[in-house]
């Protein structure tokens, strides 16, 4: 691991911080690095608004759409909401189609198959939909890159709205309307929403030209939260806002899907990780094995009885799903054991029968364990398809722009995205991959960074400045939970290893002449015991959390590393 002290900001701006809030100098240099310096940015961040949300008319295309729709509630035509099987596609899907339920009984769902239609706007959607007498679709975290499948339902007399998050391409399609801030003309001033997101724009847009005030769209906010954190967007700006209330949509009062899920669970109150790796797996579970249309049918039903027998069923998918990933990933680790690649700057593997609904988790999971630019491949129809995942710091969107001589389709993201190419090309795939990865990247990225924002003493983790803390949360990209470095730490003789297969490390720190003692856990790090032990000094990275026992509930360290 390296450790990478963040730059300490100006003292005059901390200075003049700690003076308009009246806050400990730490607390007050967390929130310049934050970007916060003035007493408003802060009131903002602690508290957001709602009412600070950006007009969503500022999103080019934003009035055609909202036109087209209103046309479409007047003449009583059919209305499809088509969208990604994934958590971003599924509750965007929710969200406009419930959504559009209160204004027209016209409204149909469309999710495409993965294994037999694969990502995005397919064929077949469209032939549904002209089979079926749809003259609007309303696409959803998706269709940026959907030239020729806009024009071919065009054709058959079927128009297009866009909602999309994700890079355009040199040509965008000749939809109605397309909405996607990431378009060089667009001046929305906020870049960073998710799917579910922008569909949210286009509600509060259709529902500001009937009276709605944003206090309508509340019931909403659970799904655009779960979207917020399962799509891995930043958590700052205007998501922050939504996430923000988003998440006590899903505390106080969520709709019965949601709410169905948690029930499944012991926990009493979710934070937006909680979401991340209790709710959002498990709505994605339905589009991995089975089909996303049972994610959407989840988040738009009513009745909590038939919710909860869903999500029983979800629950079975989420199961299998766990126990699928974990074979795979143990056969992609001995094929890269037996390759002998972790020379490489890159991590690329196949095989025919992996199942394709699971090959994005693996891949995430083999980025951790050798920490390179990790595709895995496997068979989709007479082309192989690929979940490409990368470490921090590197563009593998570009990387793959770099190869794409090679590829057949691909989109995504700086961090994630997919692919298909043809079997034939593999090899020289694989090859060029390589070699853009290794001209490309800064080798320091293929040591995992640990960002550190500031060095305290133990005495200064109180019970206060813990509660200070907490509402920094939501936390994300563009916002992460704060980590601190500790020198000089000494166990104090309690340090072991925990967990069944004993590779935790829990021990209680303290400091010389420190009036604090505190226990520290690392997961994962049981191989880090013998640097503690015997009265050893040493240094620690590490958030702040608490733990709850028996009733009782005290701070605890959560150690990142050790040295």
């Amino acid at each position: 691991m390296r450790w990478t002290l963040k730059p300490k900001p100006e003292p005059r701006k901390v200075e003049a911080l700690q003076n308009a809030l009246n806050v400990d100098e730490t607390t007050a240099t967390l929130l310049v690095q934050r970007g916060i310096t003035t007493y408003n940015d802060a009131k903002r961040f602690f508290r957001p608004s709602l009412n600070d949300l950006h007009d969503p008319y500022l999103m080019k295309d934003m009035d055609k759409a909202v036109k087209r729709i209103e046309q479409a509630f007047a003449n009583g035509e059919n209305i499809l909401v088509y969208g990604d099987y994934d958590v971003d596609g599924t509750t965007a899907v929710a969200l406009m189609s419930s959504y559009l339920k209160t204004r027209t009984p016209n409204v149909a769902t469309y999710i495409p198959d993965r294994y037999n239609e694969g990502y995005g706007v397919s064929t077949q959607g469209i032939d549904f939909a002209h089979d079926n007498d749809f003259t609007l679709i309303v696409a959803l975290d998706c269709g940026i890159k959907a030239i020729e499948k806009i024009s071919y339902a065009k054709q058959k007399g079927i128009d297009f709205i866009i909602c999309d998050h994700h890079r355009p391409g040199n040509e965008i399609p000749e939809a109605v309307a397309v909405l996607d801030a990431k378009q060089p003309d667009c001046n929305y001033p906020y870049k960073e929403l998710c799917g579910c997101g922008v569909g949210f724009k286009l509600i509060q847009a259709l529902a500001s030209k009937t009276g709605e005030t944003i206090n309508d769209l509340l019931p909403y906010l659970d799904l655009v939260a779960t979207a917020i954190g399962a799509d891995i967007v930043p958590i700052d700006g205007e998501n922050r806002a939504l996430a923000y209330h988003g998440l006590q949509v899903i505390n106080t009062n969520p709709r019965p899907g949601i709410k169905a899920i948690i029930a499944q669970t012991n926990k009493e109150e979710l934070t937006i990780t909680d979401v991340v790796f209790i709710v959002a797996p498990r709505i994605n579970a339905a589009g991995r094995m089975k089909h996303g249309d049972y994610a959407v049918s989840l988040l738009t039903e009513m009745n909590l009885a038939e919710a909860e027998r869903c999500a029983a069923e979800i629950e079975a998918f989420n199961s299998n799903r766990k126990e699928t990933d974990k074979l795979i990933t143990q056969e992609a680790l001995q094929q890269i054991e037996t390759q002998h690649e972790q020379e490489r700057f890159t991590t690329v593997v196949y095989s025919e029968n992996w199942h394709k609904g699971v090959i994005g988790i693996v891949a995430s999971r083999l980025t951790e364990t050798y920490y390179r630019p990790t595709l895995v491949f496997t068979k989709s129809g007479d082309k192989l398809a690929a979940s490409a995942r990368s470490v921090k710091g590197f563009d593998v969107y570009n990387a793959l722009e770099g190869c794409k001589a090679h590829i057949e389709q691909f989109g995504g993201h700086k961090y994630a995205a997919g692919l298909t190419l043809k079997a034939e090309n593999y090899e020289a795939f694989k090859q060029a991959f390589e070699d853009e990865v290794s001209k490309t990247i800064d080798t320091n990225l293929l040591t995992p960074e640990i960002k550190v924002d500031g060095k305290i003493e133990l005495d200064n983790i109180t019970p206060k400045f813990y509660r200070i803390l907490k509402q920094f949360a939501p936390f994300g990209p563009g916002n992460m939970t704060p980590v601190f470095m500790t020198e000089d730490l000494i166990d104090t003789g309690y340090a072991k290893c925990v967990g069944e297969d004993k590779t935790h490390l829990r021990l209680t720190a303290t400091q010389k002449n420190a009036h604090n003692k505190i226990v520290a856990i690392g997961f994962g790090l049981g191989d880090k015991l013998n640097l503690v032990i015997n009265n050893k000094p040493f240094n620690a990275v590490y958030s702040i959390d608490e733990n709850h026992w028996q009733g009782q509930v005290s701070l605890q360290l959560k150690l990142r590393d050790v040295k």
